[in-house]
């Protein structure tokens, strides 16, 4: 009897890994000006590590 255990093990990553969330981060640096450097980026878990892409804002007048 050959006993496969791939099919026994569950897909670990749960659904929220799979979802962009907004995040705002902070730098730990300050920017030419002196003041803290933030944004809000898009994050998003891929079971190893966390992917970011850029955050772009549009305003009313060009949606």
């Amino acid at each position: 009897m050959v006993f496969d255990r791939s099919s026994q093990i569950p897909d670990l990553r749960s659904g929220w890994t799979e979802i962009w969330h907004l995040w705002t981060i902070i730098v730990p640096r300050r920017s030419i000006n002196g003041q803290l450097v933030y944004g809000k980026v898009w994050r998003r878990h891929d079971g190893r590590r966390w992917i970011y892409k850029k955050f772009t804002e549009y305003s009313d007048e060009a949606a």
